[in-house]
């Protein structure tokens, strides 16, 4: 699965009308709302939308008839196999009516235009974790944990040494597990938090 590095934007004109699809990375449903309700455009005619976060999705016709704005958009983020992405495609009415297959294809591509073009990036499945260790093993410890694609959410000392709050890639937690104890000769441990 991938998402999208940053908000990308795309247009088109379809038989006098425009079209403008604007994508881009969410966390959860909350900024989900948020990004769509950012790039909305009030004073266009029509704002449809399709946001996903894993198994949780939600879309929008706003409108257009039924079937016609918002599923075609979801299509184009599954078709593209993008998870926690949100994409709004605002149209500006030009006068000719497109039909229901033609907004189908009018909103469907213009958000797979915006998706292809966007680049992505690898969701990582990650483990959140503490590890304590002492002073004398945290700065080799930071290192090669870095090296290993762990990321530090936050630090705390203790009178010994320090406790580390790190998010490790899932697919590396018991590389990480013996690394840590490798490098502190047992001492340091390494605690799976939920």
């Amino acid at each position: 699965m991938f998402t999208l590095q940053r908000i990308e934007s795309s247009t088109q004109e379809i038989r006098k009308s425009r079209f403008l699809a604007i994508a881009g990375p969410v966390e959860d449903e909350q900024s989900a709302k948020a990004f769509l309700a950012a790039h909305a455009d009030p004073a266009a005619n029509h704002n449809c939308w399709a946001w996903r976060v894993g198994q949780n999705y939600r879309f929008s016709d706003d409108g257009e008839p039924g079937g016609t704005a918002g599923k075609p958009i979801l299509s184009a983020i599954d078709g593209q196999s993008l998870d926690r992405v949100a994409v709004v495609v605002t149209r500006w009415f030009g006068g000719i009516l497109l039909g229901s297959g033609g907004l189908v294809r009018a909103y469907g591509g213009t958000a797979a235009l915006c998706l292809r073009a966007a680049e992505k990036i690898e969701l990582v499945e990650r483990q959140r974790a503490e590890i304590a260790c002492d002073f004398a093993d945290l700065a080799l410890i930071r290192a090669r944990l870095a090296a290993r694609g762990v990321t530090t959410a936050a630090e705390t000392f203790t009178d010994t040494g320090s406790v580390l709050s790190v998010e490790i890639p899932q697919n590396a937690v018991d590389e990480v597990s013996a690394l840590v104890s490798d490098l502190s000769r047992g001492k340091a441990l390494l605690k799976l938090c939920d």
